[in-house]
């Protein structure tokens, strides 16, 4: 049971399972074990009234669903998840209580009842207790008891889940009444095991009591998840103390030729009765009772009310800028005077225009993803259509710069226009196109020990490996890989060259710079390289002087 909620017949059954099982544990007559019987009786008419409850609570909830399905109609299929598990778990130690009787009478037995049901006065052996233990415990620890066990667990892990941390109470009530721990043994020097502390040498009715015991608390914790679970049906909806004027739109920027739409309505209010709003001047005025009223002026319009309770709104505004717009609410109140309410409101309009920023420079160039912001003040990024002339431009990212698309231009010195299309309202409305120029990527500079000239020492010429290219100063971060490069020295008079196909040296090149003096110099020539674009260029030479 859970604590704080037995009533007295329940405090009494449990008072009373606890005396006889002191009971069996001091081997007393078979007459005190009889008294299992009206202790199982008990519990069987305990879990009956756990059943007709839950059957009322699940009634109201088909009730509130068919009421109203979108607001109840979720936490009932939570409630009836609940009690799908819970006669999962009810059933499954029935089949258990049915399955001792069986071994221990045989399928004539006369407690066997149809539906799976069980007269415990019919029982003959009652103070049967190997069969329980051979079922429940096992030879080897190995019986169904560790199942049933697991089976608790989850089913109270599940409700707990289902309580969302949102009803302390119920979550405390819970654990206690599904606990599994292993208890204190009799000596109090340790514990043992749950299933042993629960099944090992019982006799036959005193486990059948343990189960129904566990059965009545699978109802009681399904009542506590049912009560959480109801609660939650109106636990979101809002309580209304105040009447607050409301205006809604669908944006607060217009393009010049486009339509401005407003709903202005009254939050939390009784659509039934009849109200005015008003659009326009107004005056403050202070009423009987030293509330702040307002009146509309002769020059405020009167607007149409749907069967919603709102006041529809629009204008086509003739220039751009900043607008401003109000007026008054006015309703009666449920003591039958009057209430009044002012509202304001803003919204910008603006050209037609569209933006297209190039993220990282300000041309496009030839060859590589060029990454460019493209949007239009007030209109959603989805409702966009992007086109280019003279390239292709897709949704996508270059490496880490920001952009929400890539444009590849295709011929340098041809321009390329930036076409943008907006959904506004269902209308598709064409921007000016917005143009760029294409160029070529520049050439990069070839570098050894990071040097394009001047001095180098002999010992760091020599420990080099590679003959690397550099675009400086450029706004992405590109790669060029040398592809070959020839290195030329003049020893004692005569020029000796030696070919690398790629960005290493060869074991002759650097044989070469390590026979080199202070004075003389190296000369890195016909350098190769590949950039992003897939062009071979032509890099100018690199010459160092040896110190």
């Amino acid at each position: 049971m859970a604590k704080g909620k037995e009533t007295p017949r329940q405090k009494m059954i449990g008072m009373l399972y606890l005396i006889l099982t002191a009971m069996l544990a001091l081997n007393v007559s078979k007459e005190a074990v009889e008294a299992f019987r009206k202790v199982d009786q008990s519990l069987t008419k305990t879990t009956a009234n756990y059943i007709k409850k839950n059957n009322l609570t699940y009634a109201a909830f088909d009730a509130a669903a068919a009421d109203n399905p979108e607001k109840a109609g979720p936490w009932k299929e939570k409630a009836y998840d609940v009690k799908l598990r819970a006669n999962e778990l009810y059933d499954y130690i029935q089949d258990l209580k049915v399955e001792i009787v069986t071994t221990a009478e045989g399928v004539d037995s006369k407690a066997l009842l149809p539906d799976n049901q069980i007269d415990i006065n019919k029982i003959k052996k009652i103070d049967e207790n190997n069969v329980p233990s051979e079922i429940l415990v096992g030879a080897h620890q190995d019986g169904k008891g560790n199942d049933l066990k697991a089976q608790i667990e989850d089913f109270r892990e599940y409700l707990i889940e289902t309580l969302e941390g949102k009803d302390p109470s119920a979550e405390r009530s819970i654990l206690d009444i599904l606990n599994t721990d292993d208890p204190v043994n009799l000596e109090g020097t340790g514990t043992e095991k749950w299933v042993t502390a629960n099944f090992q040498t019982l006799p036959l009715i005193a486990a059948l009591t343990m189960l129904s015991k566990m059965q009545v608390d699978i109802r009681n914790a399904e009542t506590d998840a049912l009560n959480f679970l109801y609660t939650q049906i109106d636990a979101g909806s809002f309580r209304f103390n105040a009447i607050v004027p409301t205006v809604t739109t669908n944006t607060s920027y217009v393009m010049q030729g486009n339509e401005y739409e407003a709903r202005v309505f009254v939050a939390a209010t009784d659509t039934t009765q009849d109200l005015e709003i008003f659009v326009g001047p107004y005056t403050t005025k202070t009423n009987p009772d030293g509330s702040v009223g307002y009146e509309p002026s002769s020059q405020s319009v009167k607007l149409p009310i749907d069967e919603s309770g709102r006041g529809i709104y629009r204008v086509k505004p003739g220039s751009v800028g900043e607008k401003s717009w109000g007026g008054v609410i006015r309703m009666k109140a449920p003591d039958g005077g009057e209430r009044t309410f002012k509202f304001d409101q803003k919204y910008s309009v603006g050209t037609p225009n569209v933006v297209v920023s190039p993220t990282a420079m300000n041309v496009l160039y030839q060859g590589i993803q060029n990454p460019l912001d493209i949007s239009v003040p007030g209109i959603g990024s989805d409702k966009l259509t992007v086109r280019m002339t003279n390239g292709e431009i897709k949704k996508g990212t270059y490496r880490n710069y920001r952009g929400e698309y890539v444009a590849q231009p295709r011929t340098v010195g041809q321009n390329a226009q930036i076409i943008v299309s907006a959904n506004v309202d269902g209308k598709v409305q064409t921007f000016p196109p917005v143009e760029f120029r294409v160029r070529r990527l520049p050439d990069p500079e070839a570098r050894f020990a990071n040097l394009k000239e001047g001095n180098v020492l002999r010992s760091v010429a020599a420990a080099q490996q590679v003959v690397t290219a550099v675009l400086e100063n450029f706004e992405f971060d590109l790669t060029y890989t040398v592809t070959g490069f020839t290195v030329s020295v003049n020893d004692k008079g005569y020029e000796i060259t030696a070919e690398s196909n790629n960005n290493r040296l060869t074991d002759k090149q650097k044989s070469l710079i390590s026979n080199l003096r202070a004075g003389q110099k190296l000369i890195i020539e016909k350098i190769r390289a590949v950039g992003p674009d897939g062009r071979t260029r032509d890099l100018n030479p690199i010459i160092l002087k040896i110190n």
